[in-house]
């Protein structure tokens, strides 16, 4: 089944929305969290059903059908570890209609024993993610009845890999010390292109992996913050933000961190695009009731009643909803995984030159963002914001 582009613009929304709350270094997967939602609004009455709905950017009545297009969607990727899971108390009775709406493979049982029920969770996290992620992130309590949990694990090889190299940025804040540079050139400057963003200029340089999934770098104006980078970065895959490539920029500077300029070489050359970056490895762990208000859980949260009678005749509350996500970038590829949880609770010098060649160089050498890109669909899988690079060892 494939993903449609209404849903990659629904959960594509979603990463844009969440990137202009989120601040510093950190990393997030609305791929991860979008078909939980999804699947609560299917369930949900009330004014927890109408908050759902507009956090998830479809009808309430259509979303858990959606839910399936993306996570079926996911599943036919080599490149994608996708799973979906559910576990009830046993004296929780679900409503017939919404069960079978789930994948067959997702349901299990709560125990009672919170410890023993919370060692199975965490193993089925770890499964799910190739080790990535080790523990689910909401807790198990005694008074717990239901946990819907998604897990989402991509890998990806370059298809030119980067050289190693120590880079010491001379301004900015990563300023004096020694990084875990990555460069490579390459032939190819449509790669590059500069983005017109409401918020500033945003340089993008696309990253290829070898099995559908494409990492973009984003580099902003030194004023832009993280998520007017990221939602730049969303733009462009939605297109809604204008984008020119790199064979069509002028000389000189030609956005952040970018420069177009004719090098003296010793015989005919073909344009090059020469690429430095740093590389990093981002954790972070987001409760989502935080930001209740983005996700649609606001009315959702008041355990004084029952807003899911489409889920189960018994009253239901969303006591925790927390992700847990990590993202590395290095030399040869790309690894990231995402778990999310929502538990229910009652309530070298040249040679002389002869000839001259351009060169476009792009350099990341102060805090930037990125987005995984599912290829063929344009879904953003994960996106964040780098602050803490990998120093050079």
């Amino acid at each position: 089944m494939p993903i449609t582009g209404a849903t990659t613009q629904a959960v594509n929304g979603l990463t844009a929305r969440w990137a202009g709350v989120s601040s510093g270094g950190t990393v997030f997967s609305a791929a991860g969290v979008w078909p939980l939602l999804a699947f609560l609004a299917d369930g949900a009455r009330g004014p927890a059903r109408a908050e759902l709905a507009r956090a998830l950017g479809v009808p309430a009545e259509q979303a858990a059908a959606v839910a399936r297009e993306l996570l079926a969607g996911l599943a036919e990727s080599e490149a994608l570890d996708s799973a979906l899971g559910l576990w009830t108390r046993r004296t929780l009775e679900l409503r017939e209609e919404w069960e079978a709406g789930l994948p067959t493979d997702a349901l299990g049982v709560l125990t009672g024993d919170p410890a023993l029920d919370q060692r199975e969770m965490d193993a089925w996290a770890a499964k799910r993610t190739g080790g990535l992620i080790e523990r689910m992130p909401v807790e198990v309590r005694d008074d717990t009845e239901l946990v819907l949990a998604s897990a989402l694990a991509l890998r990806t090889t370059w298809l030119r890999p980067f050289e190693v190299r120590p880079v010491r940025p001379s301004a900015g804040p990563w300023q004096g010390r020694t990084l875990r540079g990555l460069h490579r050139r390459s032939v190819r400057l449509d790669r590059v292109g500069v983005v017109t963003a409401p918020g500033g200029r945003v340089t993008e340089v696309k990253v290829l992996g070898d099995n559908g999934i494409d990492v973009h770098l984003l580099l902003g104006d030194e004023h832009m913050t993280p998520g007017q980078v990221i939602s730049a970065g969303a733009g462009v895959l939605d297109g809604t933000c204008p984008v020119v490539r790199g064979s069509l920029l002028p000389h000189g500077p030609a956005g952040p961190g970018l420069r177009v300029e004719e090098r003296p070489c010793a015989g005919p050359q073909q344009p090059t695009l020469e690429v430095t970056t740093a590389a990093f490895e981002a954790r972070a762990h987001h409760d989502l009731l935080d930001l209740h208000g983005l996700f649609g859980l606001t009315a959702a949260r008041d355990a004084r009643q029952g807003h899911f009678a489409g889920i189960s005749a018994a009253p239901l509350a969303v006591g925790s909803a927390r992700q847990s996500v990590l993202a590395r970038f290095d030399a040869l590829g790309f690894e990231a995984a995402a778990v999310t949880a929502v538990a229910a609770a009652p309530g070298g010098p040249p040679p002389t030159p002869r000839h001259t060649s351009t060169v476009v160089t792009a350099t990341f050498d102060r805090p930037f963002a990125f987005l995984a890109v599912h290829r063929e669909t344009r879904l953003a899988l994960t996106a964040g914001w780098v602050t803490d690079p990998a120093p050079f060892r």
